[in-house]
Parts: structure tokens; C-alpha cells; sequence
């Protein structure tokens, strides 16, 4: 699977310009606020119309501007595609593979996956649980367009149902419409947990053997999923994992109603992280975080492998400058097979980290 040309015109900071990329390592290089990560973001977005960074679809078009549009040439599964994304200010995105309209965000995922690393994501363990979530969410909108949909089916319902806790106070009546959310918040929720349980089981397993290598057979990781304290077995049919929701909303009802906020579902869902049996976010060293979070990430491109029977395009935003020599290494050794993109600031590290494609970016244009 490879990205072999972008075209890409008023995404962020970036003109009208086609960037043709190298088949396996593409170093992207440049000073700060250049448009380095816009280009990484560009490229992700293609694979699952949605943004590490940005909540909404307008963010993504430049200032002053009305319209962007990102059309990449992909080989994926032996063919070859042609994916475009038009966004438009106060429109509806519209989204095309090969000349045909894709219905969902999820076609883009048929045909391209990404794994993004981001500076960020080395601090993974400490940081709250929404951004472990995060790191679920890219991946199964990508892997599964089923969960793609629930997902976003929750988060819709989810919004309409604290905006009814919200505004109950002046408008009680508004209380008669929550038996209707939370029947359909527990359908989708259950779809969310089938997912991630068996997402995380795998993201244990491929994480714990990368942890055992970076740290010389010395470390023992482990990523446990946590969910609402009703649902027993995350592994159990959607059907119980649905009846376990019920339960949960129905011992939290009177809270919510009192707090007016939405304190049962999946929402604050955990992937509880630990190394040689301890908290990984309480106990561990700054570079034991580090190794966990790069364990983590570089599982999630081996689960895309086992799903796909090809790598997925790997994007690594400057984690290169937050990490010691032997980490470096490490992380060289286990991208290899399939295409990546590395951005850094410094042009004289390229040779440092791999040989390929040299792409210096100034201002929002590629030379």
C-alpha cells in the first residue's frame, strides 16, 4: 500500500502544488510552522476523512480561502485508485474514489490506512483516557466500517442527550425524549465495546512483544480495556453488552437527571496500560512512558498489517527529535516493509534516519 502522488490545493497553508513521493521512505523536512504536519494531516485525512487535529472539517481550509481539494493516486491490494476529497465552506464535503461518490468515510478506508505518530503521542500514557481512546478510534475507523458508523451515531446521539440534560432545567419536558436516546445510545454503545475489547487484545498482544524487545527482554507491558462496570465480558454478543448498558443507565438515571450531565456509556471508555504489573501512568520512568507509547503505536501498524496482508502508510511527525539514539534505532528497525513519511526540522539528520526521498518544505509549497 503507497501514496504515489498528492495533489493538494487550499488545505491549510498550502497552495495548489502535486508532490510526487518515493514507494518506501519519503523525509520530509523543513523549519516550524512551514506546513510539514499539514502534509501528514492531508495524507491521513485521505484514509479516513477525519483529522488528528482538527474538530471540524472547516479548520482544514485556509484562511481567506473558500475552497480545498486533496486528490492522491494510491496503490492499494494490487490496483490502482484515484481518491479526491473536495472540501467547501458552509458544504458538505464530497469524497470520491476513482471518479465514483463514496457514501461514507469509511469507503476511503477500503481503499488507503495510515498510522499517525505524532510528538504528542510519546506522552500517550500519561495523558487522560480520551487520548487512548483516540488511538482506538483512527484505528477501527479504518479497519472496520462498521465501527466507523456506530462511532459516529454515538457521538450524535451523545450530543443530543446533553443538550436535553442541559436544558432540562428550564424545559423539563425535554426529559420525556431521553427513553428514545438511551435505547439507541446502548444499541451503538454495544457496537463500540465489541470492537475496542477486541481491538485492545490485540493491541496488547503486538505491543507487548515490541515492549519486551525495545527494553532487552527486561519489561513486561500489558493493555487492558476498561469499560462501564456492568459490562462483565466486553467479549460477550453486542445483544448482552446492550442489556449491560440498560443496567448501568438505569443505576445512573437519577444522577444524571440531578447533575445534568450524560455519566453512562462507553464515552470514557480506558486502556489501562501497565508495565511488569504496575500502572504504567503512575509508576513507570519518563523513558519507560516513551517505550510504552512507541510499543503502542507501532502494534497499531502491525494490527493494520494482519487485517490488510500489507502495511499501512506510516506517518511519523518529527518523533525522530524527542527520542534517544537507541529508541531511534529501534523504531528504523520496525518500519521497514512499507511505505513511511518522516517530517524533522534538521536537513543534515536525513541520512540519519532513512534513505529515500528528500521533500523540503517552505511556506506551504514542496520542492
Amino acid at each position: 500500500m503507497q501514496i504515489n502522488k498528492l495533489y493538494i490545493e487550499g488545505f491549510r497553508n498550502y497552495g495548489a502544488q502535486e508532490i510526487a513521493f518515493d514507494g518506501k521512505s519519503n523525509v520530509i523536512f523543513g523549519e516550524n510552522a512551514q506546513g510539514k504536519t499539514n502534509l501528514l494531516e492531508a495524507l491521513f485525512y485521505l484514509s479516513c476523512g477525519r483529522s488528528p487535529r482538527a474538530r471540524t472539517d472547516r479548520e482544514l481550509i485556509g484562511f481567506e480561502k473558500q475552497n480545498a481539494r486533496l486528490k492522491a493516486a494510491v496503490e492499494s491490494r494490487e490496483r490502482e485508485f484515484t481518491v479526491q476529497i473536495d472540501l467547501q465552506r458552509g458544504k458538505r464535503r464530497q469524497c470520491t474514489i476513482n471518479g465514483v461518490p463514496a457514501k461514507t468515510a469509511a469507503a476511503l478506508s477500503d481503499v488507503l490506512h495510515t498510522v499517525f505518530f505524532a510528538p504528542e503521542d510519546l506522552y500517550l500514557i500519561r495523558d487522560g483516557a480520551a487520548a487512548r481512546r483516540r488511538v482506538m478510534d483512527d484505528s477501527l475507523c479504518q479497519l472496520r466500517p462498521r465501527y466507523a458508523a456506530a462511532l459516529a451515531e454515538y457521538s450524535r446521539l451523545y450530543e443530543h442527550k446533553t443538550r436535553i440534560l442541559r436544558d432540562s432545567g428550564e424545559h423539563p419536558s425535554l426529559i420525556d425524549a431521553l427513553p428514545d436516546f438511551n435505547e439507541r445510545l446502548c444499541q451503538t454503545g454495544a457496537a463500540l465495546i465489541y470492537y475496542r475489547a477486541r481491538f485492545c487484545r490485540s493491541l496488547s498482544d503486538y505491543a507487548a512483544r515490541a515492549h519486551r524487545e525495545c527494553s532487552g527482554e527486561r519489561e513486561e507491558l500489558e493493555a487492558q480495556y476498561r469499560t462501564v462496570s456492568t459490562v462483565e465480558d466486553p467479549f460477550a454478543p453486542p445483544e448482552e453488552l446492550a442489556d449491560c448498558l440498560r443496567r448501568h443507565q438505569k443505576e445512573h438515571y437519577e444522577a444524571e437527571i440531578a447533575s445534568r450531565l450524560c455519566l453512562s456509556g462507553p464515552h470514557k471508555d480506558e486502556i489501562e496500560v501497565s508495565v511488569n504489573g504496575r500502572s504504567a501512568r503512575q509508576f513507570c520512568s519518563q523513558g519507560q512512558v516513551r517505550t510504552a507509547a512507541l510499543s503502542l503505536k507501532l502494534a497499531e501498524r502491525e494490527i493494520h498489517k494482519n487485517a490488510l496482508g500489507e502495511y499501512p502508510v506510516m506517518l511519523l511527525d518529527d518523533v525522530f527529535s524527542e527520542l534517544d539514539a537507541r529508541r531511534q534505532e529501534y523504531v528504523l528497525n520496525r518500519i521497514s516493509g512499507g511505505q513511511v513519511f518522516i517530517t524533522c526540522c534538521e536537513s543534515d539528520r536525513l541520512d540519519a534516519l532513512l534513505r529515500g526521498k528528500i521533500l523540503h518544505v517552505r511556506n506551504g509549497e514542496v520542492f
